[in-house]
């Protein structure tokens, strides 16, 4: 696990109505400060990859759909430098993952349909000044293969 990386197993509370799942609540442990909620969505195979933030921390849960999220720790001073995970989140196992500053990170549809990702970030999107550095996602300088394991 990297460091400062967290995951939360979501419930869904489900009756004869529909079903209900808190995503974040400003009194989880890993609530830090809102900054903005967002949703991204990705179609089936498309990767959306590598970035990371200089100060802000995402608390990501896709909502429909699943997800193979990629994380890799590139921080020099971090103990888990160089460390690589990844996890299946989605409507078959729905987390939060929460993704603290200076971790790379990325996702791919792996659902016959298009994923829903939630993202609620610690700060708000600075158009002028972008808190995010980007990397290619194949081949690039992050050691993963997104390619299906068919094991």
């Amino acid at each position: 696990m990297i460091l400062g990386v967290r995951l939360k197993p979501l419930r869904v509370l489900a009756d004869d109505r529909g079903r209900l799942m808190e995503v974040l609540r400003s009194d989880d442990p890993d609530f830090e400060r809102f900054g903005q909620v967002y949703i991204t969505t990705a179609y089936p195979g498309v990767v959306k990859a590598w970035h990371r933030h200089k100060r802000q921390t995402d608390c990501l849960a896709v909502v429909s759909g699943m997800a193979r999220i990629a994380l890799h720790d590139a921080r020099p001073d971090s103990p888990t430098r160089g460390e690589t995970m990844e996890v299946y989140a989605g409507i078959h196992n729905p987390l939060l993952v929460k993704i603290p500053p200076g971790v790379w990170h990325g996702f791919k549809c792996v659902s016959e349909e298009e994923c829903i990702v939630v993202n609620v970030p610690s700060e708000p999107y600075d158009r002028a000044r972008p808190d995010e550095e980007r990397a290619e996602p194949h081949g690039g300088p992050i050691p993963f293969d997104w390619s299906r394991k068919d094991r």
